[in-house]
């Protein structure tokens, strides 16, 4: 399982299994002199946490995030920063009773067959939603960083849940709100609705899922290595490694398939003297390259895969067919904890670009 590091400047590696000892990072190209604490990384941590609410995971972990080095009296030192929380509420025996007989949806019988029969099978190990909380811890340090150096904002919210969407809201709207109410909708009344869904599918032992539109604030123009590290390629890959995730799209997406030209074309302007685009249908990148305009994009999340209802599977000792009922903890949807999950891949693959091109040092000078 050779593919667990991201980005080539700023680089990120993942590790631990959800019923393992412990879920972790190692970043390696942090610049030097980033003021940083657990706090900052804490926060970010406690908006992904499970067990918060009652439309996520009953499973009560605390997720205490531990730096182990890379961090000396408050600032980044440019060494690579080890990052660690424990897995603490721990229930493996729900998982045995269904070792084999794998899970619709889930990676369980593929992994079986590319490993092996090797592979932790705890909770979905390497492959469980759990991993992301690592992604998070990372994502924060990233998030700081394009901060402090280029006063870049990422903003991630629930855009749709259950077919319930999101109207009438502005950018501030989703600044404000998103982690004010449960499902992180971008408005209170978006809230209600989208919660109703998810409550409507826990009474039906089913799950549902959504869409999260995520917008990004300060970008320069030039970020993005062409051709095959484009800004919107790897920030494809990286939202494709958070489970759950089917679909994304920029600036109009798949509605550019029935746009002409003329209409889909984003003309320039000059304002105040300077030169912009009079809109963003591109979503900020052009060319795999970011314009300066704002970053946006939209994340298809499926339905979690672990349900309360019948499903077909096979039995692996007999070769029969069989039926599963899953138990175990799980998310009704995947999307209100996946909303600061998405935020944060954004940022690394931003950070990473941002120390490529050069507009992010690799001391930051503090005095």
């Amino acid at each position: 399982m050779a593919g667990n590091i991201i980005g080539r400047m700023f680089k990120v590696l993942s590790f631990g299994e959800s019923h393992g000892k412990c879920i972790g990072v190692v970043i390696d190209g942090c610049p030097a002199g980033l003021e940083l604490s657990e706090e900052d990384i804490q926060k970010e941590l406690d908006l992904r946490r499970p067990g918060t609410s009652r439309i996520t995971t009953s499973r009560m972990e605390e997720d205490r995030v531990e730096i182990l080095s890379g961090v000396f009296n408050g600032y980044t030192t440019g060494a690579p920063i080890c990052m660690i929380i424990w897995n603490k509420d721990i229930r493996s025996e729900d998982y045995e009773s269904i070792r084999f007989t794998p899970r619709p949806s889930h990676a369980d019988y593929f992994a079986y067959v590319k490993y092996g029969g090797y592979n932790d099978y705890r909770g979905g190990g390497r492959f469980s939603g759990r991993i992301t909380a690592g992604f998070v811890m990372a994502g924060a340090v990233a998030k700081k960083l394009l901060k402090k150096i280029l006063n870049v904002e990422v903003i991630a919210y629930a855009l749709e849940i259950g077919g319930e969407k999101a109207e009438d809201f502005t950018l501030d709207d989703a600044r404000r709100y998103r982690y004010e109410n449960d499902v992180r909708a971008p408005t209170p009344e978006a809230a209600v609705k989208m919660k109703e869904k998810i409550q409507q599918a826990i009474f039906r032992g089913d799950t549902v899922g959504g869409v999260i539109e995520c917008i990004v604030t300060g970008l320069p123009i030039g970020l993005g290595e062409p051709v095959f590290d484009a800004l919107d390629s790897d920030l494809a890959k990286a939202i494709f490694s958070i489970p759950a995730v089917k679909g994304i799209e920029f600036g109009a997406g798949f509605k550019a398939a029935r746009m002409f030209g003329s209409e889909h074309n984003d003309p320039f302007i000059v304002e105040g003297g300077k030169i912009k685009l009079e809109k963003n249908d591109a979503g900020g990148v052009v060319g795999g390259i970011s314009t300066g305009a704002p970053l946006h994009f939209r994340v298809v999340v499926k339905p979690p895969s672990s349900i309360g209802l019948k499903q077909k599977t096979i039995d692996l000792k007999t070769g029969k067919q069989t039926e599963i009922i899953v138990g175990g903890r799980h998310d009704p949807c995947i999307v209100p904890r996946a909303v600061p999950v998405v935020e944060a891949m954004t940022a690394i693959v931003l950070a990473d670009h941002g120390i490529r091109y050069g507009v992010i040092p690799p001391v930051i000078r503090n005095l």
